[in-house]
């Protein structure tokens, strides 16, 4: 017994002494070897927190935009223990960032903050791992495969249309107008689009009679415990001992990502026996043999066809952890864009009727993928709503080593000094900002926050204020650097999650936002000034006069089709 306390309390007190060397390090080493502390920034507001306290809870990026106006478009902020970090919307340097991955990683804080969502799935693993996840789960995305997926896409966004009629239908007034919480609907719908095509799961959360299954509350748990990145998890990132302090919110996590992994198990399990059927007399699984249209299946085709190398498989652990990756990411974005489209529109009714105008031009209403892809306005629609709403409003990367950024845009230091280059060294935390990027008078025109919504916009002048002279195109204009080639890959973390689920972000947005706008017009139910917005996984609407939850209060009334 006494060996076994003594070595608990020599580990305990490592632990210590390693939290204290490392607070030395953050205090006395860090913020004076750092070659960010040359550059132009904001004052610290606490000792302790730097600036981290005023950011995390700037929600719709007016103090950022303070900063900007003040330092320009690269300047630094104090972070944990006045810490530098760097904020650039310099093109170049953004590029540079976003395809070095390997020299520029998650911070510690932001794949704690993941991974208790997430587990250890494709957003949150790094390096060679994330890169083979990345390569073996991609063909599950592509275009033939999430084209099978379509009808499934058209299934559930026309039943919530029909059950806005029947919600609508209700009312004992007998008028034609209902205020309607947009936000619980949408939520519903994109789960059960994204248990159906992502693992042939039905949560069956449309149906006012479907009773909460296991996964869904799992599901639940997962969302509603979940925030923004909050100071504990920048703690955790930076002293693992803190890791294992027992919290309620982390109880509830782990509780559901056992859950989750149970019931991914069971999945992978299910999916087996499927591909085991389709075996050849010799025992042998070809891939063009096996049969199963959600991704899950898909990937299970990759790992268990006996034509294919092992290099280009996942183990069962690896799949595990993409179920609830699948389901937070896919679900989550899909929600939120379309949510903030709805309001786009109703604070543009031009918009509005010109995109009803094309949807109703198609003769069904479960259009094939290719019709869907040929409406060119609802890609507008869609690309103006990311720009404007971006879900994830930034992103964060640590720097692995020392480096020499490259910048478009050279800048004034704290010495006065213009400076063509950043020099970063090993440790230093990097923001990235999307909403800002995304918003830049520079890039967009003057009128970048506007919503305003031109067919193939990357290559138009058209959207800026008429008689401001501005020669070139989108593309030429943003050197071909803005993150993911535009904003339709800024859905969440830029250049990695959304490159793999491409078509499937696309797709499923597209069927509900194609269903609800031919049937009903919107209006907003409260002055737009109540609107703002909070960051719970993605950026969502609130009303300020209640942001503990989202929410977007709309007046939908069905549209009536004038003949001749």
């Amino acid at each position: 017994m006494f060996p076994v306390r003594k070595l608990l309390f020599s580990a305990f007190a490592s632990a210590i002494v390693y939290s204290l060397w490392k607070v030395l390090r953050l205090v006395c080493y860090r913020p004076y070897r750092s070659s960010l502390r040359y550059l132009r920034g904001p004052k610290r507001t606490s000792w302790i927190l730097g600036n981290l306290g005023e950011f995390l809870n700037d929600e719709d990026g007016t103090l950022i935009e303070t900063w900007v106006k003040e330092y320009g478009d690269t300047l630094r902020f104090s972070g944990l223990f006045n810490n530098c970090q760097l904020f650039t919307l310099d093109k170049r340097a953004v590029h540079h960032i976003l395809t070095h991955t390997d020299v520029y990683q998650k911070a510690p804080e932001a794949r704690i903050a993941l991974g208790r969502i997430f587990g250890e799935g494709l957003l949150v693993v790094e390096g060679t791992q994330h890169r083979q996840q990345r390569r073996i789960m991609n063909p599950a995305f592509g275009p033939t495969q999430i084209r099978a997926l379509t009808d499934t896409f058209f299934a559930k966004a026309n039943r919530l249309r029909d059950l806005w009629f029947s919600e609508i239908s209700k009312d004992p007034t007998a008028t034609i107008t209902d205020t309607i919480d947009v936000v619980p609907w949408l939520t519903r719908v994109t789960l059960d689009i994204i248990g159906l095509t992502g693992f042939n799961y039905d949560f069956d959360a449309l149906e006012a009679s479907g009773q909460p299954n296991e996964l869904s509350e799992a599901f639940s748990t997962l969302f509603s415990t979940s925030q923004s990145i909050t100071i504990l998890d920048v703690l955790q990132g930076l002293f693992p001992v803190l890791r294992h302090i027992p919290t309620v919110e982390g109880r509830k996590l782990q509780a559901a990502q056992q859950t989750m992994t149970q019931i991914g198990k069971d999945l992978l399990m299910n999916a087996k026996a499927t591909a085991l059927a389709s075996a050849t007399a010799n025992g042998n699984i070809e891939k063009d043999s096996l049969h199963g249209r959600d991704l899950l299946s898909l990937l299970v085709k990759a790992n268990m066809a006996t034509d294919i190398p092992e290099s280009q498989k996942l183990s069962d652990k690896d799949v595990i952890a993409q179920v609830p990756t699948f389901l937070v990411a896919g679900h989550e974005t899909t929600s939120s864009a379309v949510t903030w489209a709805l309001y786009a529109i109703t604070q543009a009714p031009e918009v509005q009727t010109k995109l009803r105008d094309e949807l109703l031009s198609v003769e069904t209403d479960a259009p094939s993928m290719d019709e869907l892809m040929a409406l060119p306005y609802l890609d507008a629609v869609l690309r103006e709503t990311l720009r404007v709403h971006p879900p994830v409003p930034n992103t964060s990367r640590l720097a692995m080593k020392d480096e020499v950024l490259p910048v478009e845009k050279p800048y004034t230091d704290r010495s006065g000094v213009v400076r063509d280059t950043i020099r970063i060294t090993k440790g230093d935390p990097i923001m990235i900002p999307i909403r800002e990027m995304n918003r830049s008078t520079e890039i967009w025109g003057p009128d970048a926050h506007e919503f305003k919504c031109v067919v193939d916009l990357l290559s138009s002048t058209e959207r800026l204020v008429t008689g401001v002279p501005q020669t070139g195109t989108m593309e030429q204009r943003t050197g071909g650097r803005l993150p993911g080639s535009g904003y339709l890959e800024s859905l969440v973390d830029l250049y990695r999650w959304a490159k793999s689920m491409y078509w499937l972000s696309v797709l499923d947005r597209r069927a509900i936002l194609f269903s609800l706008v031919r049937a009903f017009e919107f209006e907003l139910a409260v002055p737009a000034s109540q609107i703002g917005s909070r960051t719970a996984i993605v950026q969502r609407p609130v009303l300020r006069s209640d942001p503990t939850q989202p929410q977007l209060p709309l007046l939908v009334r069905p549209y009536q089709r004038t003949l001749g």
